[in-house]
């Protein structure tokens, strides 16, 4: 069962429209994964460098259909008691001594220990029920009946057992709890995956999925994120900047600049009240948008032509 209003997703155009409405600007591509992942109720696997918007792209989703949005940060060690479902034990105790008389009178009249275990055995399912059941991102996805998000962001720093254990969820939309049996999704949520390809994953976890990689995005797109982002900034420095990010990009530099940069950068500058790039402004700059000092390194050897270049491209 799918809650979810379809009324902002019956089209490609009305996806990348209504994630404009949000501040995501997309390509094509991505409303086009989006829509096929809402028709088949398919999770998208959402790969890239880091920063292109995989994340954001999630958040954005739940912000234009207003729906609820549930996260889950993966890491190394990360396992089902952190992600699905732990017992409250602190209220189980509680109850327990709350309850003591009454276990006195379960036990009252019984001869011996076993006897007593067996009649307190009648009654452990009352602690191991839902109301002593503490929720984790995955279990409270599935019971959102106005439906959600579910993020799953970067899937890669999970362990292998971690990621074979999802597969129930993006298959099927629900879990098993031994003491309590299977919960199934009270409405099925849109589930993305996000990976920094920092390992290689399952085949039965893609296969399962909707795959989308997002790429650095080209010129027009990333004027265009800007334009929504940092309204305030002028065309001709707007065509500037990102021509200088689109160059560096093609350097040989650790830490390519991501679209985010790119963002930060634009602010920089405003805040600066520059109104064109030169060599001196770039120089002083250039830790915003590179992280590593043999980066800046090897930029600071070519700024004088790279700022030219992005000069020249504005028409300055």
């Amino acid at each position: 069962m799918n809650a979810i209003n379809d009324e902002k997703i019956t089209s490609i155009d009305k996806i990348k429209e209504s994630l404009k409405e949000v501040e995501y600007i997309c390509s094509k591509h991505i409303a086009t994964t989006l829509y096929l992942s809402f028709q088949l109720n398919k999770p998208v696997l959402v790969e890239g460098p880091a920063g292109v918007g995989k994340t954001e792209l999630a958040k954005k989703t739940a912000e234009f259909l207003n729906i609820p949005l549930v996260r889950l940060q993966c890491y190394e060690g990360l396992d089902e008691t952190k992600a699905l479902y732990e017992w409250k034990y602190g209220k189980q105790l509680l109850y327990t001594q709350i309850l003591k008389d009454k276990l006195n009178d379960v036990v009252r009249g019984e001869n011996g220990l076993r006897e007593s275990i067996e009649a307190l055995h009648r009654y452990d399912d009352i602690f191991f029920s839902r109301q002593f059941l503490e929720p984790r991102p995955l279990l409270t996805a599935l019971q959102k009946k106005e439906g959600c998000v579910l993020l799953i962001d970067e899937i890669d720093k999970s362990d292998d057992e971690f990621e074979a254990f999802l597969l129930e969820i993006l298959s099927d939309f629900q879990v098993s709890i031994p003491e309590i049996g299977t919960i199934t999704a009270e409405s099925m949520p849109l589930v993305f995956l996000t990976s920094n390809n920092t390992r290689e994953l399952s085949d039965a976890l893609k296969r399962r999925c909707i795959h989308l990689f997002i790429p650095f995005p080209e010129s027009q797109l990333e004027r265009e994120v800007i334009n929504i982002k940092v309204p305030d900034i002028s065309e001709k420095l707007r065509i500037q900047l990102v021509d200088f990010i689109q160059q560096i990009r093609k350097l040989n530099v650790k830490k390519i600049p991501s679209i985010s940069e790119t963002i930060d950068w634009a602010r920089v500058l405003l805040l600066l009240h520059a109104d064109t790039l030169n060599s001196d402004l770039v120089r002083k700059t250039l830790h915003v948008i590179l992280k590593f000092q043999t980066d800046i390194d090897v930029v600071s050897e070519n700024i004088h032509d790279l700022t030219q270049h992005a000069v020249r491209e504005a028409g300055g």
